[in-house]
């Protein structure tokens, strides 16, 4: 169970760098801190009273993200129309140590537990053979599936979805044939934001929060990478993979060599299959 609650948070986290990927061609180096944004914008609702209940808390924040989302594309990322790609990952690695920066000076270094302020206790759930699972670690794999099948439908069969790939494919041709390619990128941004944050709120609720969480961000690039940059359903196996190595790694090697694992199957991957599990080779040409 431990290997699907984990492949779970680093599918939520993983499918906010494919959008982003998939719809402005940007690999976003700061969707780690965004995540970790998450966490800190429920905790800040909750301590300050503005809701009536954890469910609202959360939906809030999740608005909160997505709207942060929008304003980071807009007033940053619009800028980097036109410029190389490499200058527009330059500009979100900035964008990381900048909120990672802030996110210190505003709620300090020390850990927080948002749960202790919702006055809900942690519990698990046994299942039958004696396996345990906490409570959030339960929200964790619904949420992963739960997201991936509103992105999936939403890409495939909504209206939006279709410009937003059309956007990603050939902005040019997008572009003259009368789509407001900024509005998607924008959206892609937005959404991307918001799951990430989705993300930060549950792991927050599971295990904590302080400054570092940004690093499971980190950690789950390889997922992104070693699924393919271009495919949100490779997320999901890649993730299972990874986390496998984690966990493994964990209980056969060192609790230390859990940091090192999902870096040793990307290099195996690169090795292997550069382009990764479902990816595409023109991706990696772009890339």
């Amino acid at each position: 169970m431990n290997i699907v609650v984990l492949a779970s948070l680093y599918c939520l986290i993983g499918y906010g760098y494919v959008l982003i990927y998939q719809v402005s061609r940007v690999l976003n180096l700061a969707h780690g801190e965004l995540m970790s944004l998450g966490g800190y914008f429920l905790l800040t609702i909750v301590i300050m009273g503005m809701t009536v209940s954890p469910l609202t808390s959360f939906l809030l924040a999740f608005i909160l993200l997505l709207a942060l989302g929008l304003v980071i594309y807009f007033v940053l990322m619009r800028l980097m129309t036109g410029e190389s790609v490499f200058t527009a990952v330059l500009v979100t690695i900035s964008l990381g140590i900048l909120l990672r920066g802030l996110i210190t000076l505003t709620w300090t270094s020390q850990s927080w537990f948002p749960l202790q302020y919702m006055g809900i206790r942690a519990s698990s759930f046994q299942f039958i053979g004696g396996a345990q699972i906490p409570t959030f670690g339960l929200v964790k794999v619904a949420s992963a599936l739960g997201v991936f099948l509103i992105l999936t439908f939403g890409i495939k069969y909504t209206r939006w979805g279709i410009k937003m790939r059309a956007v990603g494919e050939n902005p040019l041709l997008a572009s003259q044939r009368g789509i407001a390619i900024h509005k998607y990128y924008a959206l892609a941004w937005g959404l991307a934001t918001s799951i990430g944050g989705l993300a930060g709120m549950i792991q927050a609720c599971d295990s904590g929060l302080d400054p570092g969480m940004f690093i499971i961000g980190l950690k789950a690039f390889p997922v992104v990478l070693v699924a393919g940059l271009d495919s949100l359903s490779g997320v999901i196996p890649a993730a299972l993979l990874v986390a496998t190595a984690e966990i493994l790694a964990i209980n056969y090697i060192s609790p230390q060599a859990s940091d090192v694992a999902p870096f040793a199957v990307l290099v195996a991957m690169l090795l292997i299959r550069p382009w990764g599990l479902f990816g595409t080779k023109e991706e990696l040409e772009r890339v």
